[in-house]
């Protein structure tokens, strides 16, 4: 039931993390504020495919 989905920086456009989700429950995108080593901040991470 849980899905594998890849968070991406909303600035830099890369893909940083991976987590899980039950799409019955969470049919939006995710998104976390997260730190990004490439910006070297904490930034808005959003789910990608």
């Amino acid at each position: 039931m849980r899905d594998i989905v890849t968070l991406s920086c909303t600035e830099c456009k890369q893909r940083n993390y991976t987590t899980t989700k039950n799409k019955k429950t969470t049919p939006d995108k995710l998104e976390f504020n997260k730190y990004c080593r490439f910006c070297q901040k904490h930034t808005p991470h959003r789910e990608t495919k």
